[in-house]
């Protein structure tokens, strides 16, 4: 996948976001939040937590939620998940599957979710990624029953 940001309507995401990939965060990370027709999320759980290991990976302190933007939570789009705090995102992204309007400012709870990004070429993989089958693991939901790792994300341009 190639995914562009948006640093001008989202600083404090797209900056949040970069030290991440630079920090080689997101490499074995896995999708653990598969729903098709609404999204598919990761950023957050190594691949370990198919072994039962239910350990998010240690993130650098939440960021400012930064929804009022403009940009909509719709098809392609990628967007930072929180709490029900709306200063809560940490590492965890997903990526819209569907036009999600509902997550736009200031729905569902008054604070809505901070989009960032969108998917420029690979949305093929996001569709195979919103396929597959999905199951209970551990205390979660909605996993997908084979992992899908995210082997490596990488700055392509810019900064």
């Amino acid at each position: 996948m190639v995914i562009e940001l948006y640093p001008d309507k989202a600083p404090k995401t797209v900056d949040n976001f970069l030290k991440y990939v630079k920090s080689g965060f997101y490499t074995d990370t896995v999708f653990h939040r598969v729903i098709n027709g609404f999204m598919i999320q990761g950023g957050g759980y190594p691949k370990s937590m198919y072994q039962g290991d239910m350990g998010r990976k240690e993130t650098f302190p939440a960021i400012e939620l930064e929804s009022k933007n403009g940009l909509k939570n719709d098809t392609g789009w990628i967007a930072m998940a929180r709490t029900s705090d709306p200063d809560s995102a940490t590492a965890q992204f997903f990526i819209n599957v569907a036009d999600n309007g509902f997550l736009n400012h200031p729905n569902p709870d008054g604070h809505g979710y901070a989009v960032f990004g969108k998917v420029l070429r690979g949305m093929e993989t996001v569709n195979a990624i919103k396929a597959v089958r999905t199951t209970r693991n551990g205390p979660f939901g909605d996993v997908p029953a084979e992992p899908v790792k995210i082997e490596s994300v990488s700055i392509v341009g810019g900064r």
